[in-house]
Order: C-alpha cells, then structure tokens, then sequence
C-alpha cells in the first residue's frame, strides 16, 4: 500500500484506523487487554479507555471477563470481528488503487505559525503545513488528498473547535464513482475544480449522500500541504 493513502471507518466522528486494528488483533490472539497492551508497547488504562472511545461509537467489540473459577480473559465480539474485516476489506481496496485524487487550490500565504499557515484561496481560507521557505505574501499551491477527507450531513457537521479537522467547506455533491468498498465523491465548492472526497461504501449509505445532496467536507491542517509556485 501506498504509505500515505491511510484506511479509516468513520462513524460519530470517531475513526478506526491501524493502530485500532492493531489492538483488536492483538487482544483477539492474547485473549487479555493487558497482554496486548504490553505487547503494543500502551499502558493498560490508554488502551482500555481507546476501547471505550470506539465502543462508543461502533458497538461492543470486546467481551471482558473479569477472573473467578474459570479465570478471566477478553475476546472480540461478533460486531468486533466484522469491524476488522470491514477495515481490512477497505485496506485491500485502497491497496489496490493507483493513485489517490488530489484537489489543488492556489493561494496565497496571509499568516504564519511554525509549520502551519494560513492560505487564502478561492475556496477560503486554509489551514495547511507549509514549505519552510514561504512566508507571508507567498503564491503557493494548497494541495487535499481524497483519502483525508471526511464528509458530514450539514445539520450532523461538529462545530469547528469540536474537532481536530479544521479545515471546513461546504459544498454539492456533483458526482459519485462507486467501487467494492469505497467512493470517489466530488464535490462542488464553488471553485474551478470540484474537491474529491474518497470515503467508504458504508460512510454513503449511512449519510444517504446522492448527487446534488449538500455536505460539509472536513479536512485537518496536518493533511494539508502548501507548496510555494
């Protein structure tokens, strides 16, 4: 796979990603959460607590036993056995893709911190890394991968301060290309070249998205690269 297209479900805002899967897999092979927990190298309270986050929002995915006169132990559910083969469905899918879309917006640097800038473009105003060399005033190219952007219902969409994903556009769905396991959505944000979102099966029909359906596309500033032209 392509080291930077990362396999991801969504659902309440919350993602399961590798590590995740890493965690259900090694409980699942130790039948304990404290053993795969060392073996992953996390406390037992950092792995317990990520398991509540992802309960939360995709079920119960591990049975925990505490110990008595047949002894205790953890084991994965039903609903977290499917949550893996989902991810590794998706992982296998993502493998095989060529390429990943890209959407590249030109602006321009207006404000600086460390390696993050500020960008105004014609599709707003920006949150993005940037090379080390442009400051203020710079002409640069903003540039958003498919894969790390994340689709909201408008009425469904977090708050900007609510989460990591800064970066915020509205737009209209204007096309859907359809695969085993995920979607090319692209969408209208009133700029010359529609930003392209690529999410999974399960993400569209859970949010009934359908061309001409108004979103809210999510991006974070760490997965967004601003080069100078």
């Amino acid at each position: 796979m392509d080291a930077g297209v990362e396999a991801q479900l969504h659902a309440d805002d919350v993602s399961f990603g590798a590590d995740d899967a890493a965690l259900l897999r090694a409980i699942a092979t130790h039948g304990s959460v404290s053993a795969a927990a060392n073996e992953l190298g996390r406390s037992r309270s950092r792995a317990l607590t990520r398991l509540e986050r992802l309960e939360s929002a995709f079920g119960s995915l591990v049975d925990r036993r505490r110990g008595g006169a047949g002894g205790g132990g953890s084991q994965l559910t039903d609903d977290g056995d499917e949550l893996l083969a989902r991810f590794d469905r998706l992982r296998t899918t993502l493998a095989g893709t060529a390429g990943v879309d890209e959407t590249v917006f030109e602006g321009e640097v207006t404000e600086r911190t460390g390696e993050l800038a500020l960008v105004e473009t014609e599709a707003g105003t920006l949150r993005a890394l940037v090379d080390k060399d442009a400051t203020a005033g710079a002409t640069v190219q903003v540039s958003v991968r498919a894969d790390a952007v994340t689709l909201h219902a408008p009425d469904e969409a977090p708050s900007g301060g609510a989460t990591s994903a800064r970066n915020r556009l509205a737009g209209t769905v204007v096309g859907l290309d359809a695969g085993a396991a995920v979607v090319r959505v692209a969408l209208d944000v009133e700029t010359a070249s529609p930003l392209a979102a690529l999410v999974t099966v399960e993400s569209v029909d859970r949010l009934g998205i359908a061309v001409g359906d108004d979103v809210v596309a999510s991006f974070k500033a760490t997965a967004t690269r601003a080069t100078i032209v």
